[in-house]
């Protein structure tokens, strides 16, 4: 099995658009692709209640198991497949079940604090922040939230007002200069399809080592409201 030859993170606020920008690159490039979502890194919270899982701040860097994300991301730099856990968001906890997770030729890390470790940094050959104006991440937010994962919209405003606007503004936004690659906007599609090219453009080139620099630089900065 070959060892992957481009590690790309994917981070920015919650609601950004960062899965969006995710998926794209994968149906795009096609069976190259193997996303790892860092929401599956949360910590295994089994042993405490509902209500008390219900209370922890999932928008601070704590709340993810940080050296199972390292090992497994190292492991499938190295052509090795791993046992990837799976999250409930119901229930706040992790499911009883893994799923097994092959090396291919790119490797797509995406989530807010997906460029907030050093280590996982040295890992990545392609750093993105995507950047949404605040009021549309919120309102994607609450969409989210309520529809898909069922819960209330009280809730959902009580926990951006009090964790994630916060956690955002001092651990998610400033990870932005981390960034090789600003995409403003989140669904732009310009900006996603140069990316995607790119990409492209990497697995078919020659004499690249995983952990070497890009070729040639992106910039998609555009002006923000955030």
């Amino acid at each position: 099995m070959s060892i992957p030859s481009f590690a790309i993170g994917i981070a920015g606020g919650t609601g950004a658009g960062k899965t969006t920008v995710a998926r794209t690159v994968a149906e795009t490039v096609g069976e190259a692709v193997t996303r790892i979502p860092i929401d599956n890194y949360y910590k295994d919270l089994s042993h405490l209640t509902y209500e008390e899982r219900a209370d922890v701040n999932y928008d601070h860097p704590s709340a993810f198991e940080w050296d199972l994300l390292r090992e497994q991301l190292d492991a499938l730099l190295m052509g090795q497949p791993v046992e990837m856990p799976q999250y409930d968001f119901e229930v706040h906890n992790r499911k009883d079940e893994r799923v097994t997770v092959e090396p291919t030729d790119v490797i797509v890390l995406e989530g807010i604090l997906s460029l907030y470790d050093e280590d996982i940094l040295e890992m990545l050959d392609l750093r993105v922040y995507v950047m949404t104006d605040a009021d549309v991440r919120i309102l994607r937010r609450i969409d989210r939230d309520v529809l898909e994962r069922g819960r209330d919209l009280e809730g959902v405003i009580e926990q951006y007002l009090e964790t994630v606007k916060p956690m955002h503004e001092q651990f998610v936004e400033p990870t932005k200069k981390n960034a090789d690659v600003i995409i403003p906007e989140g669904a732009n599609r310009m900006a996603v399809d140069l990316l995607t090219e790119k990409i492209q453009a990497e697995l078919v080139s020659d004499g690249r080592e995983p952990g070497d620099e890009p070729d040639s630089e992106l910039s998609f900065e555009g002006p923000t409201t955030e």
